[in-house]
């Protein structure tokens, strides 16, 4: 099958068909469509390396993420890599595991691959890696971290939204006595969801005391081991609000350790809303923040300053929701 049958198929010319594999020109959406229909039905597949050398473009994109074994990454990179399929893109992943020195590595890969832009999910980034990407005209979408300009774009979440959402729900359990564990502060997302604790709590004129507040890193054990800390205070905390679902599940497993109950005698609401955090016992409170809308928005600023022209990057917020279910209860007498 060649591209005059593919263009024949689709109902347009063979220019229309290149344009749509190549991304040379800006295609309308139901005309796209009709030309990836007929690829798909026609079984076409284009000589990707020729494509590169005559469009100049590798038709690839770079994705980076904080921690593969977090299972809020691999559902992301997974609705990342559906819609790059659907638009004829491949993706390269790579993986900072929090470490300054392994985003070195991971932009040097991006480079080397000349990737038509990358995707930059974690939590934090330096300046001057950035300045490497956009120096070359490489599109950039951030996850909360990144600063708009010229095809770079920024994706944010409304923390404050989601843990107000949470607070509420607490106090209306009567728990007054909150505590809440963080990732660690030197990234920029932690520090954001600590404050916007703080901030909820003052909202409400609820008191937190200090050790109430404990810094985690994002993974069950760094729970765990803030949970156990603060079951040795005379005075316990009523609830916990972990900065992600791991966290919590660490807490979870440090208050079934010391003897105790969830949510009996400790109340414990996530972050992020997992696929396992309905299947912990008891399933988990959480506050979910969709991967699928954070894939879509991150694949189509990217899209758009790599094959429509689009030049001025954009902001775009997304909304949170908290997931009602059993590892909160009323505060015990």
């Amino acid at each position: 099958m060649n591209i005059r049958e593919v263009a024949k198929r689709a109902g347009v010319s063979t220019a229309t068909v290149s344009r749509v594999v190549n991304g040379t020109a800006p295609v309308g959406a139901r005309t796209e469509q009709l030309v990836r229909a007929a690829i798909e039905r026609s079984g076409y597949y284009p000589n990707t390396h020729a494509r590169t050398l005559g469009t100049g473009k590798s038709h690839i994109y770079g994705l980076i993420i904080s921690d593969i074994e977090n299972p809020f990454f691999p559902e992301l990179v997974k609705c990342f890599e559906r819609i790059a399929v659907e638009h004829g893109q491949e993706v390269l992943i790579a993986n900072t595991d929090y470490k300054p020195e392994r985003m070195q590595v991971c932009v040097r890969r991006m480079l080397e691959r000349k990737v038509d832009g990358v995707a930059i999910m974690t939590s934090e980034m330096d300046p001057e890696l950035t300045q490497m990407l956009s120096g070359r005209g490489i599109p950039m979408v951030f996850l909360d971290t990144g600063s708009v300009g010229k095809r770079i774009s920024n994706i944010c979440i409304d923390y404050g939204s989601g843990i107000d959402q949470a607070i509420d729900h607490l106090t209306s359990l009567a728990h007054r006595r909150i505590a809440f564990v963080s990732g660690p502060v030197d990234l920029a997302s932690a520090r954001i969801r600590r404050e916007a604790f703080l901030m909820s709590l003052r909202r409400k004129k609820l008191k937190c005391s200090p050790d109430f507040i404990r810094e985690g890193n994002h993974r069950f054990d760094g729970g765990y081991a803030a949970m156990i800390e603060m079951l040795k205070l005379r005075v316990r905390p009523t609830a916990v609000l972990a900065s992600n679902d791991l966290t919590a599940i660490g807490i979870m497993g440090a208050v079934h350790a010391a003897g105790l109950r969830v949510p009996e005698d400790i109340s414990v609401v996530g972050f992020d809303d997992i696929a396992i955090s309905s299947f912990m016992p008891p399933p988990l409170t959480t506050i979910r923040l969709s991967r699928a809308e954070i894939a879509e928005r991150a694949f189509t600023s990217l899209y758009g300053a790599s094959h429509r022209g689009e030049s001025q990057g954009s902001t775009h917020t997304v909304r949170v929701e908290l997931v009602i279910r059993q590892s909160t209860a009323p505060v015990r007498p």
